[in-house]
């Protein structure tokens, strides 16, 4: 069903302001106003970021697997020559937990 409010005019909508929303919105005005003098004396002195530290700890985090790198070159050479012996073995039930694990983390 939908509902076509077009041609609605200003006599048809309930403007009016309870008490209670009155007085939320000058206190809200009122706590406001410094916040936006502290803004104002922030960006007169040049732009201010301030991180969260969720946002640091991403960074530092970032920065540490930077070190890392992309791929383990030894890991891939130690399969590498399993593959060639014949020494490979896969282990089925850990390779269908792990495809599991992960159709869960995408799908939920």
């Amino acid at each position: 069903m939908s509902v076509d409010l077009n041609g609605i005019g200003q006599g048809q909508v309930n403007t009016q302001r309870t008490t209670a929303d009155k007085s939320a919105n000058t206190q809200s005005a009122k706590q406001a106003a410094p916040e936006q003098a502290n803004a104002k004396a922030q960006s007169a002195r040049g732009e201010n970021v301030n991180l969260s530290s969720q946002a640091r700890n991403l960074k530092q985090l970032e920065q540490k697997l930077g070190d890392y790198p992309e791929m383990d070159d030894e890991r891939i050479e130690q399969i590498r020559s399993a593959l060639e012996n014949g020494t490979y073995k896969i282990d089925a039930e850990k390779l269908a937990q792990k495809m599991l694990d992960m159709d869960e983390s995408i799908f939920g």
